[in-house]
């Protein structure tokens, strides 16, 4: 397997670690694994790559509160607080915003407890923040939940991108699949590796990389 980093051109503190080969998630098959481990957990980056989205929304977002997926909870933290210091809206009589994490039950639907449903998602203008979006799947997955309690979803983030929107709503991206050449995603019967035969190198969730 080949490894190799990408680092934006705003700020190099904000890298993607790349690994090419052959890789399931739980919708697609992917030829490149991108490791976010230290941007999701080192303060340092955290905070650069909430900077770097937090310049999508100023002046022109309303954020009551953001729903964190696939472990951006640190970088959902700095993100409302870069949101909160821009004098971004906020309806929340507090004027601060809330951060966020559903529950995924065994058969992975995405929930919140009816003690966070009135207080921070219903009513309340959300920005889903992740980590990657390769098909757009899990996007929409947590876009039906917090619409079911009532939530309005005003923003998405993601660190990277290979999709532009999901049900109408701009994908708003650091990283897009164009920055990694040749990258790809396929359902796993259309997967061209699969169809030569060539094993899995390992699994993708949003904890990381199971290596088979």
């Amino acid at each position: 397997m080949q490894n190799f980093r990408i680092t934006s051109p705003y700020n190099n503190l904000i890298t993607l670690k790349v690994t090419q080969g052959h890789f399931a998630t739980s919708s697609s098959h992917i030829n490149y694994y991108i490791d976010l481990t230290t941007l999701k957990a080192r303060s340092s980056e955290a905070k650069a790559v909430a900077k770097s989205m937090a310049s999508s929304y100023m002046a022109t977002t309303v954020v009551d509160a953001i729903v964190c997926l696939d472990g951006t909870d640190v970088i959902g933290a700095y993100l409302a607080d870069e949101l909160s210091e821009s004098g971004i809206m906020c309806m929340n009589h507090h004027g601060t915003i809330y951060v966020i994490t559903p529950e995924q039950n065994a058969v992975g639907q995405l929930t919140f407890r009816d003690n966070v449903v009135p207080i921070m998602i219903r009513g309340k203008n959300i920005l889903l923040l992740l980590a990657t979006a390769t098909t757009g799947h899990t996007i929409e997955k947590a876009m039906e939940c917090i619409e079911y309690y009532g939530g309005k979803i005003t923003g998405v983030s993601a660190i990277f991108s290979a999709v532009d929107s999901v049900e109408g709503h701009e994908v708003n991206t650091i990283f897009h699949q164009d920055d990694i050449e040749g990258y790809s995603s396929w359902q796993s019967h259309a997967c061209p590796a699969c169809q030569k035969g060539v094993k899995l190198d390992g699994l993708v969730s949003a904890n990381g990389l199971n290596i088979l």
